[in-house]
């Protein structure tokens, strides 16, 4: 495993030793002649390891040690040492330092067993975060992620591009699981032993989202108590996931295309240069091409990260799928619920098959844990909403009028919530966000707020 290490050493030949050393193990290696020079590299480069002397002029090892400690994401330490001065390297190590050598090495096995056993700590914590992740993220499996002959498309290409490194744009309605396929790209890729981080842009209030994702030192500005880490850090080595790239603000568009151009960025209220290894991921339910032609998404980053779009299909184009989803889902629900139900019957499933589902996998989602809270023995059409009970179809939705049972389906979450949009968006399985955007493609408002096509009863309050 190849690392950046900064070497702090005031005895030239010996410093030259080590470098050699760890050169021909593969590792980068900078050198700094005393403590002084070595905060400076620190402060400027993002090193894995710090080899340094105990006892340097200036600044000891001891001191720089200590004074990285405040910093968001410190390398490890190993100390170097003479034989007399043992007892200060091991109250060294009580305060954090990883290991500690004495000089003159007695081989050169010595230290590289040591730099191997600090190298694999740290791959073990990036693992462990990882694996955490994919705990908390439920995976399901993978036949069921691609079940539906217009996911075959979709699979190959994940499989296609996960081993590679290009950036990943991928495009589909919200709800139709863009960041299960970012999770399969990771877990697919020589990556997946490293992070996988997501962020989605427009969850986040926009004068956080550049520390969210760069970081930020102490005192960048008011409440920044201590330095810390953005997910492009805590993504190191790994994969992050930009959901919903569109909504991200001009000023952080222009910064995130200098991170995919040079690999490097800065914390908030910093200037210290971090190189990063992150692969982006980023995903967007906006015709980008519209919104670079709009001039709301800068051309160059679209062009940056578009290198190999996936389109993601919405649910009503997977319906052969729908079963063995909501089945699924029921099982999944029943577990958590500590129900036991027989399943779904052949009713509930014609219903769901006939709807439109404008939230797509998210709704479904939702519709059966509703269903499930409610069932007794089985998951019934009793169980369903009204939105699909009451809106049957013998023949299926036709294409013609997709976009018509779309605007009913919003049109009556609106009016059932009394015109509250958060409300009817979590009624539709979608984001606030996505309801607007949604109203604004179906010409169901003028201006920002008005919606012109509701009934007189019903109320048109923001909220």
């Amino acid at each position: 495993m190849s690392a950046n290490i900064l070497v702090v050493e005031d005895n030239a030949g010996f410093s030259e030793l080590l470098a050699t050393i760890l050169k021909d193990d593969g590792h980068m290696v900078t050198i700094a002649t005393d403590g002084d020079e070595g905060l400076r590299r620190i402060r400027q480069e993002r090193f894995d390891l710090v080899l340094s002397d105990l006892k340097m002029p200036v600044k000891s090892g001891l001191e720089l040690f200590r004074e990285t400690r405040q910093d968001a994401a410190p390398p490890l330490f190993i100390f170097i040492t003479a034989f007399g001065k043992v007892e200060e390297a091991v109250a060294a190590i009580k305060e954090g330092a990883f290991d500690f050598l004495t000089k003159p090495l007695k081989d050169p096995r010595s230290l590289r067993d040591s730099v191997k056993r600090a190298l694999e700590s740290v791959e073990r914590e990036r693992l462990f975060i990882s694996l955490k992740d994919m705990e908390r993220s439920g995976l399901p499996p993978d036949e069921l992620i691609f079940s539906g002959s217009a996911m075959d498309a979709v699979r190959k290409m994940i499989y296609d591009v996960a081993p590679s490194t290009a950036t990943v744009l991928i495009h589909g309605e919200s709800g139709t699981g863009k960041e299960l396929v970012a999770r399969m790209i990771h877990l697919l890729s020589k990556r997946k032993g490293a992070a996988f981080i997501p962020l989605n842009c427009a969850a986040i209030p926009e004068n956080l989202l550049e520390s969210e994702l760069f970081g930020h030192e102490k005192g960048a500005f008011t409440g920044a108590m201590q330095a810390r880490r953005g997910k492009f850090e805590l993504a190191e080595g790994g994969t992050i996931f930009l959901d919903e790239i569109g909504e991200m603000p001009a000023l952080l568009q222009a910064k995130l295309l200098r991170v995919l151009q040079e690999r490097v960025f800065e914390r908030v209220g910093g200037s210290m240069q971090i190189r990063t290894n992150v692969r982006v991921i980023a995903a967007t339910n906006r015709d980008l091409n519209r919104e670079v032609a709009e001039k709301r998404f800068r051309d160059d980053l679209f062009y940056r990260l578009n290198v190999f779009p996936i389109t993601v299909p919405p649910l009503r184009a997977r319906l052969d799928a729908l079963a063995g989803l909501a089945r699924y889902f029921c099982a999944q629900f029943a577990v958590k619920t500590g129900k036991k139900l027989k399943g779904i019957t052949p009713e509930a499933l014609r219903l769901m098959k006939a709807y439109h589902w404008p939230g797509n996998i998210r709704e479904l989602q939702n519709v059966i844990e509703r269903g499930v809270i409610l069932a007794r023995e089985e998951l019934t059409a009793a169980e369903l909403p009204a939105m699909i009970a009451e809106k049957e179809s013998e023949g299926g939705p036709k294409v013609g009028i997709l976009k018509d049972i779309e605007r009913n389906c919003i049109l009556e979450a609106l009016k059932n919530n009394r015109g509250n949009r958060r409300m009817a968006a979590e009624t539709l399985g979608i984001s606030k966000r996505t309801l607007q955007y949604r109203l604004k493609e179906l010409g169901l408002v003028a201006g920002k707020t008005e919606i012109t096509r509701l009934t007189p009863t019903t109320s048109t309050r923001e909220v």
